[in-house]
């Protein structure tokens, strides 16, 4: 009986050891997935695992929308997709359904705008198949930079540098768009005067 007893507590506080395997399994994923080019490829791979430490693991059932555009109130974690896609929506003005703005798969990072500031979400995030990923929640940010200075400002330096790229990106796309605009104006009064 006492042998059955402590043999219950052992598992519970170190799993059994398939859980175990397929825990740093996972563990061993996701660090390799934070360095890559979809997500923060300026952590060395040692930097990865101590953030991965970190990170809670998620299973996310297909069609779950796990982020909500204009919640806020979760906006204290980011996620990093292991498997499966992700599909991005907003709602854009003057229309009632929203619109894919992106599909997301394996190796993204979700949340990441949302986490630093904690300003409401900008968009909806529904999984399209199921997912497994990875979260860091801002407590635990918290308890890295405490815990493991430098490898913290290495991770907020390369989420940074991700947000820095996609608003780079989106004026780009601003660009095109008022060019496109300033065209179709030119072509109309063109139109309009003959």
């Amino acid at each position: 009986m006492l042998k059955q007893f402590f043999r219950t507590k052992i598992l519970r506080l170190y799993g059994t050891p398939a859980a175990r395997t397929q825990e740093s399994e996972t563990a061993d994923l996701a660090a390799e997935l934070l360095i890559a080019p979809t997500a923060l490829m300026q952590l060395t791979r040692e930097d990865a695992r101590v953030v991965v430490r970190y990170m809670l693991p998620r299973k996310i059932d297909k069609g779950t929308t796990f982020i909500y555009e204009g919640d806020k109130r979760h906006t204290d974690f980011m996620m990093l997709l292991l498997d499966g896609e992700v599909t991005v929506e907003t709602i854009v003005v003057s229309r009632v359904q929203p619109i894919t703005v992106t599909v997301l798969g394996r190796g993204s990072l979700i949340g990441e705008l949302a986490l630093l500031d904690g300003e409401p979400r900008h968009a909806s995030c529904t999984a399209t198949s199921h997912l497994r990923c990875a979260i860091l929640k801002r407590q635990a940010l918290e308890q890295l930079v405490t815990d493991s200075p430098a490898v913290a400002a290495k991770l907020m330096l390369a989420v940074s540098s991700r947000i820095a790229a996609r608003l780079r990106e989106n004026a780009d796309k601003l660009k095109l768009y008022v060019q496109l605009t300033q065209a179709m104006e030119q072509e109309i009064g063109e139109r309009n005067a003959a």
